[in-house]
């Protein structure tokens, strides 16, 4: 037992967990450091070392996050403002108290890791954190993924939110009103959120970012989904994209330094991270493709999360996908050689809408208008590809608003009216970009060339476009440029990288129709001249 152990916890400590309605019966691990979480996650057997220094763990049979797990406590402070549909499932106050009682009894039996951690860079808009887990590589995770305090900083913690973390402890949908044995619940009134029944970490992280979706629209503060770099000049980049579109890869790019991976504000000050880390997808990742990221899966610290290991020489493999497509790797963003110290940067200059269109319709790089940008954050459009989920065995089309619906509690209108005044105010380029399929989709074309793709960003970035000339896409409308440096002028337009148009015609209709089924709920409540953004045949 170390020196920050206690058994059973007492004094300032104990009376923290106590107000928090936990009676602690083992040893209890106050804000351990990495090696020592090292030391504990061996001894405890959850997982292994690998060469290189990461620390591995599975999480099956949950290796992704449970979305029709997650809830929000139907209460009085918050049940007036909260979006309630499909992804914001209610439950009933008093499912609430049982499964929260549930939890405690079950924590109380547990040795605990407890990991105190901010959330916001900005001071301003900086929440407290408190996890409570039974795993010693889970409070790795967080520790590596949220802000540490100094030692002043814990000398003084005061959590605002607590997280109650039991990955073995499952659910009774009959008693809990839970749909399975996993939950994820948010109770905004009593700040509380319980995680159960999955070891998959990434919901720690997202339903931190959830609580960051709630409270910081009500100040003004415009909470994204998104990655953000810095350029050499001081202008900011962001990066909207669901997973496998290339956010992380892309803002990670040894000509500008990373501000933050994944979550950020956008206050009255410009960007702040919301994060100290970095949780990125590593399957198949390349020493040449992505060095920086490929480096940080041979760096001590860093949590891998379900990558395989061979037995023996405790090699990983980043190409297997034995275990999951969905493999990660969770590391302190100073990993990173070229990140921003600070975590914030003034007023984006441009942001770049990243989809991964698996049907090889949508232009690698195109800019947009207000209007334009406005329609594709509210339709966030990305396709999945065979392999890549359970039963998915051919392209198939996923619109989640904002980029970031899973993880949004107010109503889309409120972060998408947030994000236009704020381009009209600081007069932000916005620009979609591609990195999906070209000559045909999925299975027939190609996927264009990271290589392609970051010369195309950075010259968007560097302002090499801004007076390229450019043709309307025949589909969406949105204005390709016609040249870009060190970029096959015949990858620009997608019906002509086609063999057979006819074809490329078909599928264009096709993903068209699809825009206008999605945006149809949006479109009575947008402007008239957002209505109009969309396709245009």
């Amino acid at each position: 037992m170390t020196a920050h152990a206690t058994r059973p916890a007492e004094g300032r400590r104990a009376s923290a967990l106590e107000a928090a309605g936990l009676m602690p019966q083992r040893a209890v691990h106050w804000n351990l450091g990495p090696p020592e979480l090292y030391e504990h996650a061996v001894r405890r057997a959850e997982g292994v070392i690998a060469e290189g220094g990461a620390f591995c763990a599975v999480t099956t049979p949950h290796t992704g996050r449970s979305p029709n797990d997650k809830f929000i406590v139907r209460e009085a402070s918050s049940a007036d403002e909260v979006w309630w549909q499909r992804v914001n499932q209610p439950l009933e106050a008093d499912h609430f108290g049982r499964l929260k009682a549930s939890v405690l009894a079950h924590l109380a039996g547990q040795e605990l890791f407890v990991r105190d951690l901010f959330a916001g860079v900005d001071a301003e808009h900086r929440f407290g954190i408190r996890f409570v887990t039974p795993n010693a590589w889970h409070a790795l995770f967080v520790y590596n993924m949220f802000l540490r305090p100094s030692p002043a900083d814990l000398a003084a913690f005061s959590p605002a939110w607590t997280v109650l973390h039991a990955p073995e402890c499952h659910a009774d949908p009959a008693t809990h009103g839970t749909k399975s044995g996993t939950f994820v619940v948010i109770h905004f009134g009593q700040r509380t959120i319980l995680i159960g029944g999955t070891r998959y970490a990434g919901e720690m992280k997202k339903s931190v970012f959830t609580i960051l979706n709630y409270l910081l629209p009500k100040r003004g503060v415009l909470s994204m989904h998104c990655s953000a770099n810095l350029g050499r000049a001081g202008d900011v980049a962001l990066f909207f994209g669901l997973s496998g579109t290339g956010k992380t890869t892309l803002s990670a790019d040894s000509e500008r330094a990373l501000i933050g991976d994944d979550e950020h504000g956008w206050s009255d000050r410009g960007i702040f991270n919301f994060e100290g880390g970095c949780y990125a997808k590593v399957i198949r990742l390349s020493r040449e493709g992505e060095p920086e990221i490929f480096a940080t899966t041979r760096m001590f610290g860093t949590v891998l999360e379900n990558v395989v290991v061979d037995p023996e020489t405790r090699a990983i493999d980043l190409d297997s996908d034995q275990i999951t497509e969905n493999t990660r790797a969770s590391y302190p963003i100073h990993y990173i050689p070229n990140h921003v110290p600070g975590g914030a940067g003034g007023h984006p200059s441009h942001i770049l809408f990243l989809t991964c269109d698996a049907y090889g319709i949508m232009p690698p790089i195109a800019r947009l208008s207000p209007a334009q940008a406005m329609y594709h954050f509210l339709s966030g459009y990305t396709a999945k590809v065979a392999g890549t989920e359970r039963g998915v065995t051919e392209p198939k089309a996923t619109f989640s608003t904002c980029f970031g619906a899973p993880f949004l509690p107010l109503s889309p209108n409120v972060y998408a009216s947030l994000l236009g005044e704020k381009i009209a105010t600081h007069g932000v380029q916005c620009w979609l970009v591609n990195t999906g399929w070209t000559g045909g989709p999925h299975g027939v074309g190609q996927r264009i060339r990271l290589g392609l793709t970051r010369a195309m960003v950075r010259a968007a970035l560097a302002g090499k476009l801004d007076r390229i000339p450019t043709t309307p896409d025949p589909v969406f409308g949105v204005e390709v440029p016609l040249q870009v440096p060190a970029v096959p002028e015949g990858l620009l337009l997608p019906r002509g990288t086609w063999s057979d148009p006819a074809a490329y015609d078909a599928q264009a209709a096709r993903l068209a129709q699809m825009f206008r089924d999605n945006f149809a709920q949006f479109q009575d409540q947008v402007h008239a001249a957002v209505g109009d953004a969309g396709p245009t045949r």
